[in-house]
């Protein structure tokens, strides 16, 4: 913090200067003046917090000073330090924000009293504006999401358009004539992955940066506002000069290509009526979308259009279901390069493949691969949580965006044999006599299951199972059992019609006080603690 103080005797602003304990006010740099022109421009300089004055100099007075702070720097705190007790000095200190007048000879503890409220006043209105800016900060921050919201429920019921109208108006330049609309959809799925690499896989900061092109160019002009759908895609709401929207949408991808190095691609629908035809041409845009040719190069700007009716293809990724099960249980590469080869020679006589159609392929590999892991693997969680994604969720594309089939059946290919890989691991552990062992502890715990007991029934010695258990699992046999006991329990506390003395029972356990012993230890929480906490 910095105080100025501005005084035509140098011997008063040296005592000044002596009387106040700068350090204990946080007041690290004090400068002076000796009349009220080299003040203003001390003042310009440094933005001192804290202004010390005297009222009679040569030139201007105290009371100029006084009245140039109150215009130029509000927020600096005045002390008046003055030899006269003149009422019209003391209302004018008054009139202008002066934090108190003393009078010469100067009272050492009033000064002090004087610096320590002028520092609290100053410090008070600095967090006040730094709350300010923090708001101001979070608002900005939030008004897009606002918009978003606003302009996703507008698309989705247009009756909403009433509530919003003047907003609209004053904030997006909607005039009262303009009676048409035009929605366009950015086909993000088709967005190369070099684009996407730019911004570190945040799809929250690449399609921040898709809206800033698209209204740095539709807003300038007033013609609409691009905003971000709740259903994830980017929309430019047009309401002006509809009609050369493909034009508009031009210049925008041209922005694109210039910021990414590609342009993308839109679906435009047809001009409606406005506000009441806003969600159909939205829906003819997504539509526009879904049926464009992946299989060739073509506008990047599509307008819809009601002839276009396009068939689906009678290829059916089902029906390559049996041939990959006999080749993932074959447990070789070949045969399931094999039949990844035969549907993609089909695919590759296809010289029409939509959005549709790879939705449609996505949803049967998804249903086909459930059905193939439920049969391989039962209800074992090991495959599905090292492999979940679907070789169908990702479009892959060149930069002219046209599909990739070689890149997607490379994909199908990884999948099916990172699923066959999984197969033959779950045979060999499944032939490892140790997870039998598991196997026998996790359908028998309720038992009283002892280290003799799986001895003599696996035919192995104890200290055989002991020194392979914790090899296989870095747990002692016991730990397990009591784990997996515990973990049951868990799963019984959550019926409130079990008490728990049943619930140790269930879990093997005969005696309901050590069962709460061993479950505190395990849990952290008594048995009693774990139930209340989950309700």
């Amino acid at each position: 913090m910095r105080a100025l103080i501005v005084d035509d005797e140098r011997h008063v602003r040296e005592a000044i200067r002596l009387l106040v304990d700068w350090q204990a006010y946080g007041i690290d740099e004090v400068t002076e003046a000796q009349d009220v022109a080299s003040a203003i421009e001390r003042i310009n300089q440094d933005s001192p917090q804290i202004v010390f004055t005297d009222m009679m100099m040569p030139g201007q007075l105290g009371t100029d000073l006084l009245a140039w702070i109150r215009e130029h720097a509000p927020s600096a705190k005045m002390i008046v330090i003055s030899g006269h007790d003149d009422f019209d000095f003391v209302r004018k200190t008054v009139l202008y924000g002066g934090m108190d007048y003393i009078l010469k000879p100067i009272d050492p503890e009033q000064l002090n009293q004087a610096v320590a409220k002028a520092v609290q006043s100053r410090k008070q209105e600095d967090e006040g504006t730094k709350q300010e800016q923090r708001k101001a900060i979070e608002i900005n921050q939030l008004r897009p999401v606002y918009w978003d919201k606003i302009l996703t429920n507008l698309v989705e019921d247009p009756s909403y358009y009433s509530s919003i109208v003047e907003t609209l108006r004053t904030e997006f330049g909607l005039e009262e004539e303009d009676r048409l609309c035009r929605v366009a959809v950015l086909a993000t799925d088709t967005i190369h992955p070099t684009i996407r690499s730019k911004f570190a896989g945040s799809e929250d900061l690449l399609y921040f940066s898709l809206l800033n092109i698209c209204n740095e160019i539709v807003r300038k002009q007033r013609r609409g506002v691009a905003f971000r759908h709740e259903q994830g895609s980017v929309v430019v709401l047009l309401w002006k000069m509809t009609g050369s929207a493909p034009a508009l949408l031009d210049t925008v991808n041209e922005g694109i290509r210039q910021a990414f190095g590609s342009p993308l691609e839109f679906g435009l629908g047809g001009e409606r009526p406005l506000p009441a035809g806003i969600k159909q041409s939205y829906h003819e845009a997504h539509i526009v979308l879904r049926q464009r040719n992946m299989r060739a190069v073509r506008p990047r700007v599509r307008c819809f259009d009601p002839e276009e009716n396009p068939r689906l293809s009678a290829i059916h990724l089902t029906e390559f279901e049996d041939p990959m099960r006999i080749a993932l249980r074959s447990g070789q590469e070949q045969p399931i390069r094999d039949v990844v080869r035969l549907w993609v020679n089909q695919a590759e006589r296809m010289s029409y493949i939509n959005t549709e159609q790879l939705e449609l392929w996505n949803h049967e590999y998804s249903v086909v691969r459930a059905r193939l892991l439920k049969e391989l693997f039962g209800d074992l969680p090991a495959a599905s949580n090292r492999s979940q994604d679907s070789a169908f969720a990702a479009v892959p594309v060149d930069p002219e965006g046209c599909l990739m089939l070689p890149r997607l059946a490379e994909r199908l290919e990884q999948d099916l044999l990172q699923l066959s890989r999984l197969w033959a691991e779950h045979q060999r552990q499944d032939e490892h006599v140790i997870f039998e062992i598991v196997k026998y502890i996790d359908s028998h715990y309720a038992e009283d299951i002892t280290l003799q007991d799986l001895a003599d029934r696996f035919f192995l010695s104890r200290e055989y199972i002991s020194r392979k258990f914790k090899q296989q699992f870095q747990e002692n046999l016991s730990d397990h059992i009591e784990r997996v006991r515990m973990d049951k329990a868990k799963l019984l506390l959550m019926n409130p019609q079990y008490r728990i003395a049943q619930v140790a029972e269930l879990v093997g356990y005969k005696d309901e006080k050590y069962f709460s012993k061993v479950f505190k230890k395990l849990e952290g929480l008594s048995p009693n603690e774990y139930r209340k906490r989950d309700r």
